[in-house]
């Protein structure tokens, strides 16, 4: 079976507050622009699959790009919420 998906919103928390797609932590492109690992990917292994997604696609990107910078090796922009929401419905 494969491994669940982290599901990363990169909105902003008011963003994320008002919807996002069940089960997807939030963590703004401010805390990963900072330069450091955001805190609650500490403990992520480098391989594990990561869909990043916010409104356009933009923000999830770079923070695509950053992540990949760390290490972090299977990473998909999933774009927006509702492609998302298609993709895991499309895999469950």
């Amino acid at each position: 079976m494969p491994e669940k998906s982290l599901i990363i919103d990169t909105r902003e928390p008011f963003e994320y507050a008002a919807s996002h797609v069940p089960g997807a932590i939030n963590i703004s492109v401010m805390e990963f622009a900072s330069g450091e690992l955001p805190a609650a990917l500490e403990n992520i292994a480098k391989d594990q699959p990561i869909i990043l997604y916010c409104r356009s696609g933009q923000r999830s990107n770079t923070c695509s790009m950053i992540l990949r910078q760390h290490g972090f090796t299977n990473l998909t922009n999933g774009i927006n919420e509702s492609q998302v929401r298609r993709l895991l419905e499309r895999d469950s």
